[in-house]
């Protein structure tokens, strides 16, 4: 509800440039530092995927670089939700809407008017700023992609599909951060389980098969 509630917020206040890193953010699970490396050459609109090739490194809480991600995981695709789509496709049209007709889009997607990326200092006081407005708990950037990751397990998404949409290194990885979530899961499981052996039991009648005998 509070993830909806800030996308929301942002929807009706802002439909801002910063709203469309948030929307991506949350709908995919991405880092920060991802989505402000991320170029329009790994943004692929008819296959809905987005591949993470890039990085925006900050040194010294300053100075800017592109890189690589740290892991082969990490280095791979994402997909990517209508929502997410068409976050993209308004930063699309406004670029193609600077540039000279039939130009293609290069560069960053998230990017200032003078095409350097966004600064990740920048992105945390628009957190901050926007959460405090919306009367919603303050988190950290980093929070937004562990609740991702909540939604998705207390949805009932296994946690083998989790963390292959989080990218992590081993499912192993995905257990240890996010195994508290995993009880209520298996609640869900088992009562799945009993309930389907009750609705079979209603039909056994009917099942030319099944002669009940006493023991003798």
């Amino acid at each position: 509800m509070q993830a909806a509630a800030f996308l929301r917020h942002n929807e009706l206040y802002y439909r801002d440039q910063v709203a469309d890193v948030f929307e991506v953010m949350l709908g995919t699970g991405m880092r920060r530092r991802e989505v402000l490396g991320l170029h329009w050459e790994d943004v692929h609109f008819m296959e809905r995927k987005i591949f993470v090739r890039w990085t925006l490194a900050t040194i010294d809480n300053n100075e800017l670089h592109l890189c690589a991600p740290k892991t082969k995981a990490s280095r791979n695709w994402v997909s990517a939700n209508p929502r997410v789509l068409a976050a993209l496709q308004r930063q699309a049209d406004h670029q193609q809407s600077l540039l000279p007709p039939g130009a293609p889009l290069r560069g960053l997607v998230f990017a200032d008017v003078d095409g350097a990326p966004l600064h990740p200092q920048y992105l945390l006081d628009q957190l901050r700023r926007r959460q405090a407005e919306a009367g919603l708990p303050q988190i950290t950037i980093h929070d937004l992609r562990h609740t991702v990751a909540t939604i998705m397990i207390t949805s009932g998404v296994s946690i083998a599909i989790v963390s292959k949409a989080l990218r992590h290194s081993t499912i192993a990885t995905t257990i240890n951060i996010y195994g508290h979530l995993l009880k209520h899961a298996a609640d869900d499981a088992v009562n799945a389980l009993a309930h389907a052996y009750e609705l079979a039991a209603t039909d056994l009648d009917d099942w030319p098969g099944f002669q009940p005998r006493h023991a003798a």
